[in-house]
């Protein structure tokens, strides 16, 4: 079985229709990332030969990562935002020629959204909770095919880990070392809550969740 392959078999039942596990045909690709590639259908894409260099459990977390992506639809779209922003600044300086008022409050209202559109996806810290939401995805989804919750925590953790001692961008690093601090936070409020439920302090460890 190519990696492919299994990695289409760790997708819910319910998303293996519209969703597509293949190889980057970009030069110098993301290691994984997803693409919108039609109505109702999304593309995760890979660079195999940085890929397959990961363990194995960490490949699995960061793939349910983007699956978590995915479930939260947090999906990049189509850049229409720039589009929207020229033909409504375009039609705002047109109507002020004309004088039509109605067009002009129109015209500026389509620019106010995409600007605030692309606010929000060039934001970091908005990609940061995106991100984190996507992680707390990827727990539940690894959960949902047999893992454990200290070894899910694990997992995702080291995987966070190998990609922070692979990124010499300070900033990317500092965005991997967010989200892990985040999963550390998440790991020690679930050992609590299990530790609550199980009267027991032994059922998650935070302290291994960097692998």
């Amino acid at each position: 079985m190519s990696e492919l392959q299994r990695l289409k078999g760790l997708l819910p039942p319910e998303m293996q229709s519209w969703v597509f596990v293949e190889a980057a045909a970009s030069a110098d690709p993301p290691l994984i990332t997803i693409e919108e590639i039609g109505r109702d259908e999304v593309e995760i894409q890979l660079d195999l030969q940085k890929w397959d260099q990961l363990a194995l459990d960490h490949r699995n977390l960061l793939f349910w990562h983007e699956v978590g992506r995915i479930q939260n639809d947090a999906v990049p779209r189509d850049g229409w935002e720039m589009a929207a922003l020229a033909i409504g600044l375009g039609g705002a300086i047109g109507e002020l020629w004309v004088q039509d008022g109605l067009l002009l409050m129109m015209a500026l209202g389509l620019s106010g959204f995409a600007g605030y559109r692309l606010y929000l996806k060039n934001n970091s810290e908005k990609r940061l909770q995106d991100a984190i939401s996507a992680d707390e995805r990827a727990i539940d989804l690894a959960c949902r095919f047999g893992y454990t919750l200290p070894n899910a925590y694990k997992s995702l953790g080291g995987a966070l880990k190998e990609l922070v001692e692979q990124t010499r961008k300070k900033k990317k690093r500092g965005f991997y070392e967010d989200r892990l601090e985040a999963l550390r936070k998440s790991a020690g409020k679930a050992r609590a809550e299990m530790a609550q439920q199980q009267g027991s302090r032994q059922s998650v460890s935070s302290e291994n969740v960097y692998g």
